[in-house]
């Protein structure tokens, strides 16, 4: 019977999925559908998003929205660092801070944050640094949280610090504790250890989702009309509308430079994932799977199993 099938192939019958090809038809006729009618539909105002999607104010804006993503998140990765650290720390006088810290920036809405850190100058008119109950060293005007910029990066920093110490907190606790465990042999301090040795293999849990992040922070910018800072994409886009009354129009321009960014955010992301990935054994089950070969290996191999057992 094996040297009936020696060199016999498998022939691999692909298995249908009919209800598969069924959802992606109503899927693909649903969205041809919503695009036509949208391209038909006067509402949108087709006329004026060509007319405004490259408006010099537009564009500027569009550039306000850029800034205050980098500066916030430059301000929040750093700070985020640095509360992980402190969450881990061996002090429980420290670990308590930074829970507190994250504590009440998670817990309390991002908008209501911006609006306290727009009234914030009103209730702290003068700063002053010295001993309580007693005349300050320094004392000084709070002219930082007048300049609504400023505002806006420092209350968008704040709160996006708290989650980032939780991503930086996951990356430092994936490492495995037999690295900290030689650090100590090589006597090293924990500072060391962490700087040396965890920080650096976190990296590769820490930047996904922080590139998740930096797009999230992109569209929560549009949170800064809270302070009230009004001249990011969104700002302009709104007050353009309220003077043009095409509402419409003016939020599609703004949901485009937005999904632009996001696009180029999320390419980035791609390669620099790809970046830190490098020797961490990603899996390929496609290139993994051996090849099949002919049936008379896979017969004679049961049929001398069969053998053995009569015998």
């Amino acid at each position: 019977m094996a040297d009936d099938q020696e060199g016999e192939a498998i022939t691999a019958i692909p298995l249908r999925h009919p209800w598969r090809v069924l959802i992606a038809v109503v899927l693909v006729l649903a969205l041809a559908v919503f695009v036509i009618d949208a391209a038909q539909r006067d509402d949108f105002g087709w006329a004026d998003v060509g007319k405004y999607i490259f408006d010099k104010r537009i564009s500027q804006a569009a550039l306000v929205t850029l800034q205050l993503t980098l500066y916030a998140m430059v301000i929040a990765i750093v700070l985020g660092l640095l509360l992980a650290i402190m969450r881990l720390s061996p002090n429980p006088v420290v670990k308590s801070v930074a829970w507190l810290y994250i504590w009440i920036f998670r817990g309390t809405p991002v908008y209501v944050q911006l609006v306290f850190w727009g009234i914030v100058s009103l209730i702290y008119p003068v700063l002053t640094i010295g001993i309580p109950f007693m005349t300050p060293w320094i004392s000084f005007h709070n002219d930082i949280f007048t300049n609504l910029f400023v505002t806006a990066v420092i209350g968008l920093a704040l709160n996006e610090a708290a989650y980032m110490s939780e991503i930086v907190r996951a990356g430092l606790l994936s490492v495995d504790e037999g690295q900290e465990e030689a650090s100590r042999a090589l006597a090293m301090s924990w500072g060391q250890t962490m700087r040396f040795v965890v920080v650096p293999q976190a990296m590769r849990i820490i930047i996904p989702p922080t590139g998740n992040e930096v797009i999230s922070m992109l569209k929560t910018t549009s949170l800064v009309a809270a302070i009230p800072l009004s001249i990011d994409l969104y700002g302009v886009s709104r007050g353009i509308s309220a003077v043009t009354f095409t509402p419409v129009p003016l939020l599609i321009v703004a949901s485009l430079w937005y999904l632009l960014f996001t696009s180029i955010l999320m390419v980035g992301q791609h390669f620099i994932e790809k970046r830190f990935a490098r020797g961490s054994g990603q899996r390929k089950a496609e290139k993994s799977l051996p090849p099949v070969g002919p049936a008379s290996d896979i017969t004679n191999i049961r049929m001398n199993n069969i053998e053995e057992g009569r015998q």
